[in-house]
């Protein structure tokens, strides 16, 4: 029997060893600990990454959250619409400064269904914010055409599309900001926390440099507004852009390892899939963040999995944002109006997925579902 965990933490640092022992020693030796060179150079190496004008390194992709609607000036009173089917923090950044969450219901590819957009929207909503998830970008053509009929704006919560493009254009870039997340376990893992915010605008990217240290100006270091403590290390910059630097290799294996599941497991009918890699619709390039399909008998599937050596995982806990018992009464939904999703969590379990996972590997879990299934 194989012990294929869900995911293994001790592989980031192997992988490149060399390079991140190097790296680290001449950071810390030149006395680089906070907002040095490496991190200005990363902010700009995902800015041109990315096709945007400004990137702001912060503490957190929760950070990153909670930076973009303080900036946008949501406040109590206000809606903000997001998915149910996201990671707590995305509400978190609506909730935490007094407004209230708004919750829509999901797609078949598991994302915000933007044809159910419209209906949430009432004078009190404030701005969308659509949670690009599994390294997949949502239909941000069709989004921002009724953020714009209606005169908002739209936020991305792009943790786990980092490289992700529809149209052509990546994850985070479509809307007014974008954030993403370098948890150790995204396409992109620091070494501990780590997030970005990015953004076109200059005065928006003036105020989060403020904001990210204490208020402070950059240009000046005088202090011109409240603000956090929410930079991102210099030293984890430096990691960062070691990582970075092999990053079209590390998505074109995750793809690969996405595109076998696919193929492998195209066949059974008790399993949806997530849209195969290779299915290229000439709109999306997904970056396989995760795989997470939809199976019949999922906790069944998932203990024998188990038995079997084999880690898996239920997205959030295996509950949806309007199904956390201590939040319900914090965000605004209609469960008969969120079916998809209701189905979806059901069903979701989030096979492994990452580079130190071998095509043996990938097969030894599909020969096993198969098993079960069979």
């Amino acid at each position: 029997m194989k012990e294929i965990p869900y995911f293994r933490y001790n592989y980031l640092y192997s992988e490149f060893k060399n390079e991140l022992d190097r790296t680290f020693s001449e950071t810390l030796g030149k006395g680089a600990i906070l907002g040095q060179q490496e991190l200005k150079d990363f902010e700009r190496t995902v800015a041109d990454f990315l096709g945007v004008k400004y990137a702001i390194g912060v503490g957190n992709g929760t950070s990153s959250l909670l930076l973009m609607t303080r900036v946008l000036g949501v406040q109590k009173g206000d809606e903000v619409i997001i998915p149910s089917h996201t990671f707590v923090a995305t509400a978190a950044a609506v909730a935490w400064w007094g407004a209230t969450p708004v919750l829509v219901d999901c797609g078949n590819d598991h994302l915000l269904d933007v044809d159910k957009v419209e209906a949430a929207i009432t004078p009190k909503t404030k701005a969308i914010i659509i949670a690009q998830l599994n390294g997949r970008t949502g239909e941000m053509d069709r989004l921002q055409a009724i953020a714009d009929k209606h005169h908002l704006v739209v936020l991305e919560d792009a943790a786990q599309a980092f490289g992700s493009k529809f149209l052509n254009r990546c994850a985070g870039t479509w809307g007014i900001m974008g954030s993403f997340s370098f948890h150790p376990a995204k396409t992109l893992g620091a070494f501990g926390d780590g997030g970005m915010i990015v953004t076109h605008d200059e005065q928006l990217a003036h105020k989060l440099f403020c904001l990210r240290d204490h208020g402070r100006d950059p240009q000046t270091n005088e202090v011109v507004a409240w603000g956090i403590n929410s930079r991102l290390d210099n030293v984890q910059a430096a990691m960062l852009s070691v990582k970075f630097s092999h990053y079209s290799k590390t998505i074109q294996r995750r793809r690969t390892i996405m595109q076998r599941y696919c193929d492998r497991l195209a066949g059974v009918s008790e399993i949806t899939m997530p849209p195969a890699p290779n299915a290229n619709d000439g709109r999306h390039y997904d970056i396989a963040q995760n795989c997470e399909i939809e199976a019949e008998k999922r906790d069944e599937l998932r203990n024998f999995l188990k038995e079997n050596g084999i880690g898996t995982l239920l997205p959030w806990g295996g509950r949806a944002l309007h199904q956390i018992p201590a939040l319900q009464s914090s965000m605004h939904f209609d469960r008969h109006a969120l079916a998809r999703t209701e189905l979806l969590f059901k069903r979701c379990l989030m096979l492994p997925l990452n580079t130190s996972v071998t095509d043996d590997e990938v097969d030894y879990v599909c020969d096993t579902i198969l098993k079960f299934y069979r």
